[in-house]
């Protein structure tokens, strides 16, 4: 079946929709959502997700862009988290999304003296990798540097009192908005119907009260389970707990603080077993994240207080060169994490996940990681009990339709992606490809450069399916 998301698609859908009593409604354009919708529409299960703004519109979007395996969860000592982590990393790396994914080596510097508390844990990340069964072709093994590799790797490096480092590899995503993207269009191949500016008012059991956003019309979706899948907004429609925290980054230019491709993993001062990194992206740019802070607001776009700024560009100054500056920040973002609500600070709480059920009868998944997005949907298909078909998502590679490159908007921006975004992709508006089918709009000056231009093309863009 025809994969493409486009305004003439949602149309269709979202009145075919309110024909019909579906098996499965999704609520959430996220990451888990439109992983659950996948889920469920691969099992045979008439599925229809709803998302109030644009796929990948929250948390999903401003992820440090990482595919791990769980290292941090066994320091912790979470075997079985950091075991399941390992598996899904091992299964989007090498089946279901080999083309949305790299191999990223990231470096430990080593300042006085060689720190084998760090590689004893790289070494137990390895075992990890092994017993998911990722070759070390995919993932090579941890080892030890000499300091003039260290700074071949990263050039930026200070090399005083520098020793060396700790090589290590793990998973990287291209883009985590285009993974979202490519699991909607997956689920949409199998007959979901995606539909997104429809705002959820009322959610019940047998389904929902919604708004298209785009006209103000009011319309109704019935269903025989119910998945509110939306994330730290999860509180919204269903009773539960959540003590979400903000994760934050900043852009910086890669080549300007002395980063190849090498990212580089920084111990943050007077804590244990938490760094902060600088990861380098394909299009010359680097985040440096990442923040661990609790919130009690939960605003559509979160923002990065100066207290992030200047806790990220000190503990990344500790390691370079040169001393980073706000000069050196050309963008930031940040993410609320939907963490399951307990006692202690955020960064200690677990990063499981768990499937509600509230007495109407709604089903609300939470928690988790991006990482293991596969295994959150479907458990949440399994607490609907609609079906005895097993899981099919490990086996299914998401869709993989990149177009070739033409005249240049931005740095890695064709105008062939945005054409391709329009038509395929689902994007209604300039914004959702500035911000979500590229990354154009992280860095102010970028997107005020390439804004009229993406205007002009979306404007004459056919999108007819």
């Amino acid at each position: 079946m025809n994969s493409s998301l486009n305004a003439a698609r949602r149309q269709e859908d979202l009145e075919a929709a309110q024909r019909e009593v579906v098996d499965v409604l999704v609520v959430g354009g996220g990451v888990t959502g439109a992983g659950v919708a996948l889920d469920a529409a691969s099992r045979g299960l008439s599925t229809v997700l709803l998302e109030a703004h644009d796929l990948a519109f929250g948390t999903s979007r401003w992820s440090s862009k990482l595919v791990h395996g769980g290292l941090r969860y066994l320091a912790h000592g979470d075997v079985k988290l950091a075991h399941e982590s390992a598996v899904e990393r091992g299964i989007l790396m090498t089946r279901t999304a080999p083309h949305l994914t790299r191999t990223l080596p990231m470096l430990f510097p080593l300042h006085d003296k060689a720190n084998n508390f760090v590689m004893a844990g790289l070494k137990a990340g390895n075992a990890l990798r092994i017993a998911a069964g990722t070759p070390s072709t995919v993932l090579p093994r941890p080892r030890r540097v000499p300091k003039h590799e260290a700074l071949a790797l990263v050039p930026g490096l200070s090399a005083d009192n520098l020793v060396g480092g700790l090589l290590s590899y793990d998973g990287q995503l291209v883009d985590d908005a285009k993974l979202v993207v490519a699991l909607a269009r997956t689920a949409a191949g199998y007959g979901a119907r995606i539909i997104t500016r429809a705002k959820v008012t009322a959610l019940q059991g047998d389904g929902a009260e919604a708004t298209d956003t785009l006209t103000g019309t009011a319309f109704t979706i019935r269903a025989r389970a119910v998945v509110n899948a939306t994330g730290v907004w999860a509180g919204t429609l269903a009773p539960v707990r959540l003590q979400p925290s903000r994760g934050s980054h900043l852009v910086v230019d890669a080549k300007n603080v002395g980063l190849a491709g090498t990212a580089v993993m920084i111990p943050v001062p007077g804590e244990r077993n938490r760094y902060a990194f600088l990861l380098p992206q394909a299009n010359g740019r680097a985040y440096l994240g990442l923040t661990d802070e609790p919130v009690d607001d939960i605003p559509d776009v979160p923002t990065v207080p100066e207290s992030d700024v200047d806790f990220l560009l000190t503990t990344a100054s500790h390691v370079l060169q040169r001393e980073l500056t706000r000069q050196d920040v050309i963008g930031s973002y940040a993410g609320l994490r939907p963490l399951l609500g307990a006692e202690g600070k955020t960064a200690d709480l677990s990063r499981n996940h768990t499937v509600h059920k509230a007495p109407n009868g709604v089903l609300t998944i939470v928690g988790g990681k991006l990482t293991t997005y596969r295994k959150m949907a479907a458990d949440a298909v399994n607490a609907t009990g609609l079906t005895r078909i097993p899981c099919r998502t490990k086996d299914i590679r998401l869709v993989d339709d990149r177009p070739h490159p033409t005249t240049p908007i931005a740095p890695g921006v064709t105008e062939a992606d945005v054409l391709h975004a329009v038509q395929h992709e689902g994007a209604l508006t300039v914004d959702d490809v500035l911000d979500r089918r590229t990354r154009i709009g992280l860095v102010p000056q970028d997107r005020a450069k390439a804004e009229p231009m993406i205007a002009k093309l979306f404007a004459a863009a056919p999108t007819a399916t």
